[in-house]
């Protein structure tokens, strides 16, 4: 090539330049115009596709209009679990069971576990849950607050359910929890890793991780978004909390007795927690998630707590709830050579008119 440069003269040269020069900017015109065509090509079949998938959907939403869900499916349950309650034993059973019951398990996962909603998210949050019609039955676990569905205009509300722990007994569990993890995610790495003091020395110290107002957590879990709720020490807090707790829960367990918990839900919620409390009680996965190096408190540290005037109101409402619990459950199971055994059914019609020919 480059002996036949040499041969040619200089104005052959610069014309075979020129013609290379031409022929490449002809070549890229038209790769363009074949971009552009298969573009085009492109968007017309999106185009094409959306149509396809809005008549689809118009047709299924005709359809779902006509042919509503049956009662047992168009259910809803919220679980806004409290953290360190024995939550991951219990919502281990849901997936367990999700399968084989033919419901939906899905995790409310908030920015950095934050347990209030901004305006608009609970708006969104309501709107999904009520209207997403593929995830009924559904069964929706997170930590948030409670959600008082009523305010937002839309049909139907969900059913509540939760558990509590004795306030200092969940504290504990929860600092040991920061430094040292569980037998759930053993390998993984916690905020507070390698700290090794005692929840004792940390008490004894003043320290802000063992600090009473940290034992403010449940009350503002049930009491939902106002302002007040989270407003540390607060008595109407604790009085909403005690209210919807009673009108807008289902069922509220504690930890000490969370077997009598699953085996309540079960008898009342088959449609979900069929053969929950047999998986329960021989399931691999019942205590899965164990607190690892967490050590007993003496009764100093106990006592100096309850000095608080945070713990005995967080008290009042794990009480509350407690008792609540006992009544539901007196009512609900009866004991036999050491053997709970739910009621049957102890209600009947009879007298009905008009009477039939």
């Amino acid at each position: 090539m480059r002996l036949l440069r040499i041969m040619m003269p200089p104005r052959i040269q610069l014309l075979a330049v020129l013609a290379f020069a031409v022929a490449m900017l002809l070549i890229e015109n038209q790769i363009q115009k074949l971009d552009e065509s298969r573009a085009k090509l492109e968007r017309t079949i999106a185009r094409h596709e959306v149509t396809e998938v809005e008549q689809r959907h118009n047709e299924d939403a005709g359809w779902r209009e006509s042919s509503p869900l049956a009662e047992d499916d168009d259910m809803v349950i919220i679980y806004n679990r409290v953290p360190k309650t024995a939550s991951t034993s219990f919502t281990n059973i849901a997936y367990d069971l999700c399968a084989k019951n033919h419901f939906h398990v899905l995790h409310i996962n908030t920015t950095k576990n934050n347990p209030v909603m901004s305006l608009q998210d609970q708006v969104r949050f309501v709107r999904n849950v009520t209207t997403w019609r593929e995830m009924k039955p559904g069964f929706y676990h997170g930590h948030v607050a409670y959600l008082d569905f009523s305010k937002y205009g839309v049909k139907g509300k969900p059913m509540y359910i939760n558990v509590v722990r004795d306030p200092i007994e969940r504290l504990v569990s929860y600092y040991y929890f920061l430094r040292f993890g569980d037998d759930y995610r053993p390998g993984l790495k916690r905020r507070k890793q390698g700290d090794k003091k005692t929840f004792d020395e940390c008490v004894s110290s003043g320290g802000s991780d063992c600090a009473p107002e940290k034992l403010w957590l449940q009350i503002p879990f049930f009491c939902g978004h106002h302002s007040e709720c989270w407003n540390v020490g607060s008595r109407w807090a604790l009085e909403q909390a005690k209210y919807n707790l009673v009108n807008e829960y289902l069922l509220v367990g504690v930890t000490e007795e969370l077997e009598d918990f699953i085996m309540i839900l079960e008898a009342a919620l088959p449609r979900f927690f069929k053969g929950a409390t047999e998986l329960y009680r021989t399931g691999k996965k019942s205590h899965l998630r164990k607190t690892t190096e967490k050590k007993p408190i003496t009764k100093e540290t106990i006592a100096k707590l309850q000095q608080s005037n945070i713990w005995k109101i967080e008290n009042e409402f794990y009480e509350f709830a407690l008792e609540q619990f006992q009544f539901v459950r007196a009512h609900a199971v009866r004991e036999k050579d050491g053997e709970l055994f739910v009621l049957t059914q102890n209600f009947f019609y009879e007298k009905i008119y008009p009477k039939g020919n």
